[in-house]
């Protein structure tokens, strides 16, 4: 009886701590200065969710361009690594922010949004590159 016990606390104790829950998403904004660090520092997928016309303005160097209102929208994003940081931004912060809550959704691990958009990133002084 006592073994039987012992081996039912074991079982229980085992199954408590070897379950682990998914990680959860988080969008958290960044600032233009703390983007610039993370693009350095680590492995990140920029994505400009402004549309084509207005990635030919002007767009920050490394970003991909991914229309949030294209009928493609899900299908590009799809294409993106999950598992890898991704920062989002578009021209001042309203279609980020509905971005973001979408790669939330879609599962993606690390969300970050750009404070303030692209306006805020050119205004700052920031570098932006055009098409030639």
């Amino acid at each position: 009886m006592k073994n039987k016990v012992l081996i039912y606390f074991f079982a229980v104790f085992t199954l408590a701590f070897s379950c682990t829950e998914e990680p959860q998403s988080e969008v958290k904004m960044i600032s233009a200065e703390e983007m610039q660090s993370r693009l350095e520092l680590e492995d990140i997928q920029l994505v400009d969710v402004r549309t084509p016309e207005e990635h030919k303005e002007g767009f920050i160097e490394q970003s991909q361009n991914i229309d949030f209102r294209s009928s493609t929208f899900d299908e590009d994003i799809a294409k993106l690594d999950k598992t890898k940081p991704v920062i989002v931004y578009c021209k001042s912060g309203t279609r980020s922010s509905k971005c973001s809550k979408e790669l939330k959704e879609k599962g993606f691990v690390k969300i970050y949004d750009l404070e303030g958009g692209f306006e805020k990133w050119k205004f700052g002084g920031n570098p932006i590159e055009t098409y030639q």
